[in-house]
């Protein structure tokens, strides 16, 4: 079903029950969204209710949904991640409606493999799956810790010949190489202290199925060469053991890391590489993926509660910019912490805000805060500069303090901290948050705005200096 915002009706598309409604007042728009999810959401720009500030409200309750843009100069202010298509009013209905009928087939692919958003990104990984699950080629995909690589080789699994055996994952970098070596081939009994018996690995016991091997890139060169050959001739030895073990296993890999790189450091077995790389899948981080974020969000929190929290559009704006370097399992853990904090509210920017700055981490490769002025834009990156630059020194001077070899060296440290004329972050921060109350009449709204933080932070950081 489409839902079309926009006074008069097109020859590319027209209203039809059970296909496409349409509304011309915004009041009419809300109220649909209110009772139905609509995969295509469509805005006519040249209607005379059309504004971006309605198409930020509609994005709040429904982003999962498709945004398309009716707009025959291709240009908007609104930001990338709220308009998934722009389509021109001269559009032929033959290409309009393919475009419609793609959209809803990666939409569905997306469903079908348990993906959650609507990246570009995220839809060029579901079209990977789709071509390359139905084969028996190894996989490899890559992307950074937490962005969603195990369940797009549980897909790769499902939707293959193997789906009926088993799918058995392991992380590399979290063990041994020994360990890890048991793992993969098993042991024969007696072949090392404590072997009582002989013990099955994971490629024996996923015969028939599919392998994941998180973190490829952590294993040895020694280990890179057993995994090869399984990858060639499916056959291995158990540790200890002499008898050739044969299996037939998918193995579907991932890796954090640029293994080109490793390849270039000796690291990494070239032969390897190719040999796991038939086919590669690349996974963006949030950061890079911000279309998908909300539609997480919501995802995580019907799984949590079975209902949807209102967002305010100043904590939608904080959610978006900020970088998830935890990627998709901190957005997680995020949801998880506001099920117990929001209950059944509103999710405001203070406790957005209060979780971010808890998280001691200020994304490092933003070189700019986007959508403010640049007075405001100043204050901001100077106040997330102090609390980075803050925690790192307190800890460095925790470390430094912790290895001191005698009293008297802790003494100097805590005397020459005490005399220098060097001010502490405290200081610099206090002095910042003072300024900036100068530059906006004592607004403390307006001072916590510009400085990218919550009220009631900004109100408990006053009151710590003896502001208020």
């Amino acid at each position: 079903m489409i839902l079309i915002f926009a006074e008069r009706e097109y020859p590319f598309i027209r209203p039809a029950p059970g296909r496409a409604e349409i509304v011309s007042e915004p009041s009419a728009l809300i109220e649909k969204i209110k009772h139905q999810i609509y995969p295509i959401i469509i805005f006519d720009a040249a209607s005379s209710n059309y504004s971006e500030s309605i198409i930020a409200r509609v994005f709040r309750r429904t982003p999962s949904s498709e945004f398309w843009l009716l707009a025959d100069n291709g240009h908007h202010s609104l930001p990338e991640y709220m308009i998934d298509a722009v389509v021109p009013h001269t559009v032929k209905k033959s290409e309009f409606d393919s475009r419609i009928k793609n959209c809803f087939r990666v939409r569905t692919l997306l469903k079908d493999y348990g993906l959650v958003g609507k990246s570009d990104n995220l839809k060029h990984a579901a079209e990977m799956v789709s071509q390359v699950a139905p084969t028996d080629m190894s996989t490899l995909i890559i992307g950074p810790s937490g962005s969603g690589k195990e369940v797009v080789a549980q897909a790769v699994h499902k939707f293959s010949s193997r789906k009926k055996g088993p799918f058995i994952a392991l992380n590399c970098g979290a063990l041994t190489e020994s360990l890890l070596e048991s793992e993969l081939f098993g042991y024969e009994k007696g072949s090392f202290t404590g072997a009582t018996s002989r013990r099955e690995g994971i490629f024996e016991r996923a015969d028939g199925g599919s392998v994941f091997l998180d973190e490829i890139g952590e294993t040895s060169q020694g280990l890179q060469v057993k995994l090869l050959r399984v990858l060639e001739e499916g056959a291995f030895y158990r540790v200890g053991g002499n008898n050739l073990v044969r299996t037939n296993v998918r193995i579907v890999a991932a890796t954090n890391r640029d293994l080109t790189e490793a390849i270039s450091s000796g690291s990494f077995r070239e032969d390897l590489y190719f040999r796991l790389g038939a086919v590669r899948i690349n996974l963006a981080s949030l950061s890079e993926r911000k279309s998908d974020i909300l539609p997480l969000i919501n995802y995580f929190f019907e799984q949590e509660t079975g209902a949807v929290r209102g967002i305010s559009e100043e904590a939608m704006k904080r959610l978006i910019n900020y970088g998830w370097p935890g990627n998709v399992r901190q957005l997680r853990n995020f949801v998880q912490r506001m099920t117990v904090v929001v209950g059944e509210g509103e999710l405001s920017e203070s406790m957005v805000t209060q979780f971010i700055e808890e998280q001691g981490y200020v994304h490092r490769n933003l070189p700019v805060v986007t959508g403010k002025m640049p007075r405001e834009a100043e204050f901001q990156l100077i106040y997330q500069a102090l609390l980075s630059l803050g925690q790192e020194v307190r800890m460095l001077r925790e470390l430094i303090l912790e290895n001191l070899p005698a009293r008297h060296d802790v003494e100097e440290v805590h005397e020459y901290d005490h005399h220098s004329s060097m001010p502490s972050m405290e200081e610099m921060e206090e002095d910042l948050i003072k300024k900036t109350l100068v530059a906006v009449g004592n607004n403390r709204r307006e001072a916590a705005r510009r400085l990218g933080i919550g009220e009631r932070t900004l109100y408990r950081k006053l009151k710590r200096y003896g502001v208020i």
